[in-house]
């Protein structure tokens, strides 16, 4: 199951790049990322599906860390779970409202960190989220078709925290995933 996303290199929470790479966002990007969001929002059950069983397909070691898929052998079994597709559609409603708050960072920002808190209870790791990102990519291009195109992949990049930057929308600080939730507070 190829994709066509250039340069996915996650930045690993110790490297010193951009904190805040949604902020260097430009509006035209921003506008782009919005645009694209309402095509996605149409088959949003589709993607959520999508992102998850090629997560799993490229990351089988990702399955440990959910508790209803962990077992699942048949890739084909969990296309049809109700119970993945209920989580693709939580994942789908977060990168929502993130869409949605893009121009207003500390929104943003709280968002990041009630994601950080909910995730830090099931021990999954920050890399995943990297990984994540990179299938949300893959997931959405042939949804965009023509539309998916080189600065648009770029626009969606630093905020799926890919192409060098951290992400931003995931985790504004590592901080967020290496503190217990009381400290975060």
């Amino acid at each position: 199951m190829g994709c066509a996303i250039s340069g996915l290199a996650p930045k690993t929470a110790g490297e010193s790049k951009t904190e805040d790479s949604v902020a260097h966002l430009s509006k035209e990007q921003i506008e782009m990322i919005k645009e694209s969001w309402k095509v996605i929002q149409e088959d949003i059950a589709k993607v959520g599906i999508i992102l998850f069983v090629r997560l799993f397909e490229t990351h089988p070691e990702c399955k440990d860390v959910f508790f209803l898929f962990r077992d699942v052998e048949d890739l084909d079994r969990l296309r049809t779970s109700r119970e993945l597709r209920a989580h693709g559609l939580r994942v789908m409603s977060f990168i929502e409202k993130s869409v949605a708050r893009l121009e207003q960072l500390e929104r943003l920002e709280v968002l990041a960190v009630e994601l950080g808190r909910s995730h830090y209870r099931y021990n999954a790791p920050p890399k995943y989220y990297s990984y994540v990102g990179a299938e949300f990519l893959c997931a959405v291009q042939p949804i965009l078709k023509e539309r998916w195109t080189p600065e648009l992949e770029e626009a969606w990049k630093p905020w799926v925290g890919l192409g060098g930057h951290r992400p931003t929308h995931l985790a504004v600080r590592p901080t967020y995933w290496t503190a217990r939730p009381r400290q975060l507070e």
